[in-house]
């Protein structure tokens, strides 16, 4: 028997909305977040694939989070929308709320969207590539659980923290990168942990403050650190100011405290800019385009890469020939189906 399953993206999608559907979660909540699962999976960024039903499944059964709360939103300025996801996961309060983004920003140039009580749980890069689709440049940001200790500490204070930036490149792929601003995703060291694995010196530190390659250690009772040493530790506290107290929502301390030992999803808020070249510009839009390419003509005429070209990459393959999932990741994701269809054979 093979050790991985072949999956054509629509069967990720439609076993990822039947599993959260089946844990209470309302219909268009489930396929938002199941368009999210699938992306992850289609662009092999496994650890926000369907892996992460494992977690939002948890997450689910095991904490206040509301399963069927509609998205409220508020037009607070020309160019501020306001999002209250009511405790819910986070996708849908983005697909709703990121259409009047769009709008605001191509009538004022830089607009932001502001979306608060939300649980998130996955990339940003799927929400950037809606508006560079749009032709905007965009910024995103997040604190997460407080698991990441600051520079110079032994103690977790922030969190994972990812920040994503994009700029539409008409044509072709747009640049985009997202990265957690600690030295990995938690996800990474979650799937070592998982397999038993070690994980590079420099991830984490164990409960003692000693640098430690069991991933196992860093996830209880250790801490993660954050990349670049100091310059990661300010970039990671910006981004807790910025998409914390600036818009009233939670910092990863607080998202901690207030998940009181659940395990689940980090509850917080997110902030979203978005800019539009054709206004920002001094309308010559063609050649500041051109200039945007000479400069990753640079880069890749020497033979560097841009971020996301692996990942685009990966979409291509998986949009021909599906994605392969391991054998024993599949089993543990259908066996959280009831009846037959958790146990049934797998393709």
């Amino acid at each position: 028997m093979a050790d991985t399953v072949c999956l054509a993206l629509d069967d990720v999608f439609g076993l990822s909305v039947r599993v959260l559907r089946e844990h209470g979660m309302s219909l268009a909540h489930a396929e938002a977040v199941a368009r999210v699962i699938t992306a992850g999976e289609r662009d092999e960024c496994y650890s926000h694939g369907i892996y992460r039903l494992l977690i939002t499944t948890h997450t689910l059964s095991n904490s206040s989070i509301s399963r069927d709360a509609l998205p409220v939103m508020r037009d607070r300025t020309p160019a501020l929308v306001g999002v209250d996801a009511q405790f819910a996961y986070s996708p849908l309060s983005f697909e709703m709320g990121s259409e009047v983004l769009i709008e605001k920003a191509r009538k004022t140039g830089i607009a932001a969207m502001v979306i608060n009580n939300c649980y998130h749980f996955s990339a940003l890069w799927p929400e950037i590539e809606v508006l560079t689709a749009a032709g905007l440049a965009a910024i995103a940001m997040n604190p997460s659980h407080a698991g990441v200790a600051p520079a110079g500490g032994t103690q977790a204070v922030l969190g994972t923290n990812p920040i994503a930036f994009g700029w539409p490149r008409p044509g072709k792929d747009p640049y985009v990168f997202d990265f957690a601003t600690s030295a990995v995703a938690r996800g990474e060291i979650e799937l070592h942990n998982r397999s038993g694995k070690a994980v590079p010196f420099g991830w984490g530190i164990d409960a003692l403050g000693q640098p430690t390659s069991n991933a196992n250690s860093i996830l209880n009772g250790g801490a993660m650190l954050a990349f670049g040493g100091h310059k990661g530790s300010a970039l990671s506290t910006m981004i807790e100011l910025l998409a914390g107290p600036l818009i009233g929502d939670l910092t990863s301390l607080d998202s901690l405290e207030y998940d009181d030992g659940q395990g689940a999803s980090p509850c917080h808020g997110e902030l979203v800019i978005a800019m539009d070249p054709l206004l920002l510009g001094q309308g010559q839009y063609a050649n500041d385009t051109a200039r945007a390419e000479r400069l990753f003509d640079a880069f890749l005429g020497q033979g560097a890469r841009l971020p996301s070209q692996r990942r685009f990459a990966a979409r291509k393959r998986s949009l021909e020939h599906g994605v392969q999932v391991p054998r024993a990741l599949y089993e543990e994701i259908t066996n959280l189906l009831s009846g037959s269809e958790s146990t049934r054979r797998a393709p």
